[in-house]
């Protein structure tokens, strides 16, 4: 993607004859095509003779921005693949590299690729949020800024259906753009994976598992037993069995309760992979 076109410069308004306007719905973008197409030769110079010929003087900077953009794509921001956060040298089931990579690719859109999505589209953003003297110097994409992804998501989340893009009797009119809607899903998975799902309680601390497993073992050397995993002796009795179980169930309960909210944020992020890009 070019960072100007030649095509929508004053030159080639001056060519065209027919200033491009700089914003506009679409209603309006056709009203001033097919006005400017009257002067055909002149808008084909204007549209698609500067472009042509902007792609031939820029020939060589394109192909060494080509050679960058592999680069970034395939050693720095990997986007080829979705990356995790796990502990490297470990194992990890597929079940959690899915959830990890999933969410951690999430916070990497927002947190990279949208903070400068905004910083590149505002000025005021640009100036707002310093740029580190790599990311100027080799524009690569890891420059990571979570003020401006979620300073736009939260701007994002706020777009309603104006007077610009449709009618006033429309019943649409004045409700949030899907936009909008979307944005505010990915605030809410955002900060699920980031600040809600690491303070949840782990089971088996919570349950008192962990706890009693410690004191089946102390007991087990105690009696001179080497006791891997703690199970029910016969010499318990009938209410410590029961106490253990009951200890079991709650934290299979817990276990199955954070499964399942694991399940329900992934399919909501899923549902809402289309609007994930810039």
């Amino acid at each position: 993607m070019g960072s100007n076109y030649w095509s929508c410069t004053k030159f080639a308004d001056w060519i065209r004859g027919t200033p491009k306007i700089p914003a506009g719905t679409e209603k309006e973008w056709r009203a001033w095509e097919n006005i400017a197409k009257k002067k055909k030769a002149r808008y084909w110079l204007a549209e698609e003779g500067l472009d042509h010929l902007q792609n031939i003087i820029n020939w060589p900077r394109n192909r060494l921005q080509d050679v960058r953009h592999y680069i970034d794509n395939r050693w720095i921001s990997k986007t080829h693949a979705l990356i995790s956060n796990l502990k490297k040298g470990q194992w990890h089931e597929f079940e959690t590299r899915l959830l990890n990579s999933t969410f951690d690719s999430l916070v990497d859109f927002v947190e990279i690729e949208l903070a400068w999505f905004h910083m590149a589209c505002s000025d005021e953003a640009y100036k707002k949020y310093k740029t580190p003297w790599y990311r100027t110097v080799f524009r690569f994409s890891s420059y990571r800024n979570p003020e401006s992804g979620m300073e736009y998501l939260n701007w994002a989340a706020s777009l309603r259906h104006d007077e610009d893009w449709v009618d006033p009797n429309d019943p649409d009119f004045g409700k949030l753009t899907n936009q909008a809607l979307a944005a505010q899903e990915t605030i809410v998975l955002y900060r699920w994976w980031k600040e809600v799902r690491p303070t949840r309680q782990d089971p088996m601390e919570a349950s008192g598992w962990s706890a009693y497993c410690d004191e089946r073992r102390q007991k087990a050397e105690v009696q001179g037993f080497d006791l891997i995993l703690p199970v029910l002796e016969e010499d318990e009795t009938e209410e410590e069995k029961a106490h253990a179980r009951q200890i079991l169930e709650v934290c299979h309960k817990m276990e199955l309760e954070q499964e399942n909210e694991d399940t329900e944020m992934l399919i909501r992020l899923i549902k809402i992979r289309e609007h994930l890009w810039t």
